[in-house]
């Protein structure tokens, strides 16, 4: 997606330890015209799955994921990371090991809100390592839903979660897939690299 990598170039600040910042428009402060074409975007690609919901992670999730269901016309379910007190009712967990901030979290989505007649759009920020992409797969997993596909808006391919969530089956498509951060500058796929 063109209009989402001119974006990353202007305002991406790559960091130390494969780090892509960019929350001036998606992890902090969000540009709500360039997340509703996001989640037309994903719309597009994904409009003749059958999707019934899409399923994301809090926080950075929740604007794309809010957009795409917009786009499909379906509900949006994020999974939390932490229990609010008001929530007694039966839970699909799943821990999920955050890079970034080096902690693990325990996600979970109320079981009324995934059926075993759901399929499943999954919606993320990021795609590095893959550890969001597989805790809320393996939430579906327990909902006993389909999944249609995974859609991030970036991944960073050269961090393997991008091959373990093909290499499992499942449908990928990255708006943004960069292959690396060679000379600190961010490259994407399809671009020469120079060496």
């Amino acid at each position: 997606m063109k209009l989402l990598e001119d974006r990353i170039r202007k305002d991406g600040v790559v960091l130390p330890g494969e780090v892509l910042k960019i929350n001036s428009f998606l992890n902090h402060q969000v540009d709500s015209d360039l997340m509703m074409a996001i989640g037309k975007e994903f719309a597009r690609l994904f409009q003749d799955s059958n999707v019934t919901k899409v399923l994301t992670c809090e926080a950075s999730g929740i604007a794309p994921g809010i957009m795409a269901a917009y786009e499909l016309h379906v509900p949006m379910v994020f999974a939390r990371k932490k229990k609010p007190s008001t929530l007694n009712d039966s839970l699909y967990t799943a821990n999920v090991f955050s890079y970034t901030k080096k902690v693990t979290n325990k996600i979970c989505v109320e079981q009324k809100f995934l059926h075993a007649n759901d399929n499943l759009l999954i919606v993320d920020d990021f795609l590095a390592h893959g550890e969001a992409i597989k805790g809320m797969i393996n939430i579906a997993n327990q909902a006993g839903c389909q999944i249609a596909g995974v859609g991030v808006v970036v991944a960073k391919t050269f961090q393997g979660g991008s091959d373990w969530v093909k290499s499992h089956g499942y449908r990928l498509e990255a708006l943004a897939d960069i292959t690396s951060f060679a000379d600190d500058q961010v490259h994407f796929a399809g671009e020469e690299t120079k060496i």
